[in-house]
């Protein structure tokens, strides 16, 4: 049986974490809206005109899907990666919409965050790497899912 010094111990350590939880980890951390989750299954035909920037490593189209869309990345020939265009930075923002610049970086031009073409931060406010959506290639098919 608990005694009740106890029992209220045990609230306030309860309480301590809980309050952790919420507010995040370290002095400073600042909670960021969360990009909301959205189920689709979206195919690309890469022989398609519009998606020929997709038979060059580090080549990008944008593709429906998503939230506010994808970004889709040839690694290689046998690689491709798609990404969440909603920026992880403030992402409740209107203006939180990434786009590309052919051959180099992902960036939002509202913040100014700016991502590789694997999705990783390289600079800005931004410190979580963009969404990374399932691909799956057959033959000229990409299909992308979450």
């Amino acid at each position: 049986m608990f005694s009740s010094g106890h029992f209220r111990a045990s609230v306030a350590a309860l309480a301590f974490s809980a309050q952790l939880l919420l507010t995040g980890c370290g002095a400073g951390s600042e909670a960021q809206p969360q990009i909301p989750l959205t189920s689709f299954n979206e195919v690309l035909y890469l022989t398609d005109q519009q998606n020929s920037a997709l038979r060059f490593d580090n080549g990008a189209v944008y593709h429906a899907g998503g939230v506010r869309g994808l970004i889709v990345v040839r690694q290689n020939a046998s690689t491709y990666l798609a990404f969440e265009r909603t920026c992880t930075y403030n992402s409740a923002d209107t203006c939180a919409r990434v786009k590309f610049t052919p051959f180099v970086q992902i960036y939002d031009p509202c913040c100014k965050s700016q991502f590789n073409f694997q999705g990783q931060v390289q600079g800005g406010p931004a410190n979580l790497p963009l969404r990374r959506y399932a691909t799956s290639l057959s033959g000229n098919t990409l299909t992308i899912t979450n």
